[in-house]
């Protein structure tokens, strides 16, 4: 076993290989961006070397750097993660030729799945069944067009190189394949630096369905199988395992198909083989298809370990320090069911965009496993993926399971950033998923419900004005005494730009009432939870700053407003249309003197490696473009300006 290691990687993957080495005894060294100087797994590591600047490519990407400062510090071996150069074949060839240890497959593995085109060709040769479509090298756009013609559509573009869901576009008819061609194209060259594409057949009811391998070189066995149909725009939202309704012919087949698929390239280390299933006629060992092989360890990795027993990162670290296999297929078996479900910092109701923001409160239930590189205090950065945590639950059932998964979703506390918490908890209680009735379209059909705005209770605004006032807190021994009348107190809090007045009469100990209107409620201190109108209620409060966050199944944030500051200024910023999120002016669509409508494509901005549309909110006239393409921007700035028609 290795004396020490360096971690390739930031955020939770990186604490995540530093919590298993410490368990084996294996000292580890952290590197680290200028941005993430402070961040959790520095904090975890043994040692930490700073290798360049916030932005990727000047640090995380820099493999030079990497094997730079494992030299220095002694270490024997590098654990990639996943992201950044985990698959990148001749950063392997680097750690090997400056004699260190690569802990993941040959770079002649990784060059072999690389390519999605590549990989299929090499998958046909294995015996393993390939989605329909065009895996060429022309890329001449017609005859792409072309091809999606002959497969029939609908059909999924997807770029031959990365993975992600970017540069992937699905297209229902030959009218729209040119511009969806060039966006995919585009996002591809930025994320990736190869513009390829391939062309595939787009299944009815596809459900996305991965197979958990490893192999020391040699041999492979499999982990049984994950299912990842929870998707939007292609990326995975909650992860479980088994997979719902799986048979045991087709995980036979399944699995068979994934070890050989692994055997045929002589892999070592985990890796994952995913492929694309017709659920439309329940799971059959003739409708699977594969997709692609992800040659690392997947984020999703954790709720295999919670079904096997097995710790992957743990066998990573053994196989790289030259032991066999540590078990043989006929050992590994099924043990209840799990679920994880990705927590980002994202702005749900608009459009799911990435969002920043410094956590002032962060909590996680003990009931569940989280996954996690930030603390409270910690920022979210705009350099890189948004990820909060992953919450991981492991059940006897699948129906025990989920419901560990909404209560653990439920007493989850994140205050400083807006997130996906509440999405993911209407996902969760979705009465399609509940049933085990999953596809990858799923979400797309019910997101105008899933994706609503949580509606705050008068229960709630209550407790928010409490906080407000700063009587959240243990009330001392002459807290609400007065000589006469019971103290009153007004306050007004903004919440999702609908004015809350309420007024707060302070009682003797600990008690409250509040008037919201022609609503009252009784709220009383009940040890460390709360009494309203009698009734014992699960939540708490933080403020944080001008702001009052009420955790209550829900977050409900509340801004605290000074009646002395507030103007009449309704409405003054609604015609210009600004940066999000730092970012780069991928492109322009209009010109001072332009008539738009509601709803019109207006400009490009590319960020956290997504490419954003930004569309105009009302109708209007052009009347100024500040920015050019090309250009990047802060958070704010000023991109598109709308005059009134005359």
């Amino acid at each position: 076993m290795f004396h020490k290691i360096l971690i390739a990687n930031r955020g939770e993957i990186a604490c995540r290989v530093i919590e298993t080495c410490r368990k084996l005894g294996v000292a580890t060294v952290a590197v680290h961006s200028d941005a993430d100087a402070a961040s959790r797994h520095v904090a975890m590591a043994d040692e930490a070397v700073h290798i360049g600047g916030s932005k990727p490519s000047e640090s995380y990407l820099r493999g030079d750097a990497i094997i730079a400062a494992a030299k220095a510090t002694g270490a024997e071996a590098i654990h990639p993660g996943y992201g950044f150069l985990s698959e990148n074949p001749d950063f392997v060839e680097a750690v090997e030729a400056a004699g260190l240890v690569f802990m993941g497959p040959s770079a002649s593995a990784i060059r072999a799945m690389g390519l999605k085109d590549a990989a299929k060709a090499l998958m046909e040769e294995a015996g393993v069944p390939v989605v329909p479509g065009y895996h060429g090298a022309n890329q001449d756009p017609e005859h792409l067009a072309g091809a999606a013609e002959a497969i029939g559509y609908p059909v999924l573009i997807k770029a031959v190189a990365g993975g992600g869901g970017k540069g992937m576009r699905r297209v229902e008819r030959a009218a729209d394949f040119r511009e969806a061609l060039e966006s995919a194209r585009g996002e591809a060259a930025t994320a990736f630096g190869n513009e390829a594409v391939l062309i595939e057949k787009y299944v009815d009811k596809p459900r996305h369905i991965e197979v958990q391998v490893f192999g020391d070189g040699t041999r492979a066995v499999h982990l049984f199988e994950r299912d990842c149909s929870l998707q939007r725009r292609h990326q995975k939202v909650i992860e479980e395992a088994p997979a719902p309704g799986m048979t045991a012919a087709m995980r036979a087949a399944m699995g068979q198909a994934a070890v050989r698929a692994a055997e045929a390239i002589g892999y070592a280390g985990a890796g994952t083989v995913e492929f694309i299933v017709d659920g439309s006629r329940g799971l059959r060992p003739d409708g699977f298809w594969f997709m692609e092989m992800n040659t690392r360890l997947q984020v999703e990795h954790p709720v295999t370990e919670a079904i096997t027993g097995v710790d992957l990162v743990e066998w990573q670290l053994r196989v790289a320090a030259g032991e066999r296999l540590p078990c043989a297929q006929e050992d590994l078996s099924i043990t209840g069911h799990a679920f994880e479900a990705r927590l980002y910092a994202e702005d749900v109701p608009k459009g799911f965009l990435p969002a920043t923001g410094r956590l002032t409160h962060l909590r996680f239930p003990e009931c569940a496993r989280a996954d996690t590189g930030v603390r409270a205090g910690d920022e979210i950065s705009p350099w890189y993926d948004p990820m909060i945590a992953k919450i991981i639950v492991h059940g006897p059932t699948r129906d025990v399971a989920l419901r560990q998964l909404e209560q653990a979703l439920a007493r989850t506390e994140v205050a400083g950033s807006v997130t996906n918490l509440a999405f993911l908890r209407r996902l969760a209680g979705h009465a399609g998923f509940a049933a085990g009735d999953v596809d990858t379209g799923l979400i797309a059909r019910d997101l105008e419900a899933l994706a609503a705005v949580p509606v705050a209770s008068s229960q709630v605004m209550a407790l928010a004005a409490l906080g407000a006032l700063g009587l959240d807190r243990e009330p001392g021994p002459v807290s609400g005494f007065t000589l006469w009348a019971p103290l009153r107190r007004q306050v007004v809090l903004d919440h999702g730009g609908e004015v809350v007045r309420a007024v707060v009469e302070v009682r003797p100990g600990g008690r409250f009432r509040v008037e919201l209107g022609g609503t009252a409620h009784e709220l009383a201190r009940d040890g460390a939870r709360w009494r309203i109108d009698g009734a014992a209620v699960s939540a708490g409060m933080v403020v944080a700053g001008a702001e009052v966050i009420v955790f209550a199944g829900d977050a409900h944030t509340f801004g605290i407003v000074d009646p002395l500051a507030v103007a009449a200024a309704a409405g003054g910023g609604s015609g210009v249309i600004e940066a999000p999120m730092p970012g780069l002016v991928k492109a322009i669509f209009v010109a001072p003197g332009d008539r738009v409508a509601v709803g019109d494509r207006l400009a490009i901005l590319e960020a956290m490696k997504m490419e954003h549309s930004l569309t105009a909110g009302r109708d209007g006239v052009v009347t100024e473009v500040p920015v050019a393409p090309g250009a990047q921007v802060e958070a704010g700035a000023a991109l598109i300006v709308l005059g009134d028609e005359e």
